[in-house]
């Protein structure tokens, strides 16, 4: 059988429905048997993590190698968190396992292209507070801009809220606000680095959409890639 990869999900659920969709519609397979096998573990009881970054709630580190644990006794050989956020604690989280842990933001700058100098950043407060995605843009010599704080409160973290909350299009058009905003100021493609995001915008069909980078979609690329040249079992070998 074909290497398992572990999902730590939950963070949010419609996410990480999200992601597994999109993961299975990517994925070249002509039969079931040809898809890339998962265990998927969605707990969404795993605490907050922009909470946990900002410091107003508590740090979700422990519950996160909780579920990569249980991911790992289970059989995966790699695991993946469709979750920006989550990936503050990568570092900590990846030397807690054993397995290779792959990366949403190496994956998303990967797929950014050739001819892009301008990168719009759209995600949680706790993932532009952390700065790993401006960090990777910056070594790769990307410009990246974020959206101002006010529209950071007005429009991005109430609309993620919403899509949380089953809101889906109310949160879909706030979003779309803050992404025109990116535009207007001039940046080439934008990355969608809250898995929320895309589900919002793809709800009322954003215009902007094709000019974007669905995270999302990039880390089941990931996946895929990690499957293909993992796919009889055994010791992994690449990470991504």
């Amino acid at each position: 059988m074909k290497a398992m990869i572990g999902i730590l999900g939950g963070m949010g659920p419609l996410a990480t429905v999200d992601f597994l969709r999109k993961l299975v519609e990517r994925t070249p397979a002509s039969r079931d048997q040809e898809h890339v096998p998962l265990i998927v573990y969605s707990v969404p009881q795993i605490p907050d993590r922009t909470a946990g970054i900002l410091g107003a709630g508590e740090s979700p580190l422990a519950a996160m190698r909780a579920g990569m644990q249980m991911l790992e006794r289970a059989g995966a050989k790699a695991i993946a968190i469709p979750c920006n956020t989550a990936h503050y604690w990568y570092e900590d989280l990846a030397r807690a396992c054993s397995v290779p842990l792959l990366h949403i933001a190496d994956s998303a700058c990967a797929a950014l292209g050739e001819g892009i100098v301008n990168v719009g950043l759209l995600g949680t407060a706790g993932t532009l507070a952390a700065g790993f995605y401006q960090q990777r843009l910056a070594a790769r010599g990307y410009q990246c801009l974020i959206n101002r704080q006010d529209e950071i409160d007005t429009w991005v973290m109430p609309g993620i809220h919403m899509v949380k909350a089953g809101e889906v299009r109310g949160g879909g058009a706030l979003l779309q606000q803050a992404l025109a905003a990116l535009f207007d100021r001039g940046v080439q493609r934008v990355i969608l680095a809250c898995t929320e995001t895309p589900i919002g915008l793809e709800c009322i069909a954003a215009p902007q959409l094709p000019r974007c980078v669905d995270a999302t979609i990039a880390l089941a690329d990931a996946c895929i890639q990690w499957s293909t040249l993992n796919g009889q079992g055994g010791a992994p070998t690449a990470t991504a």
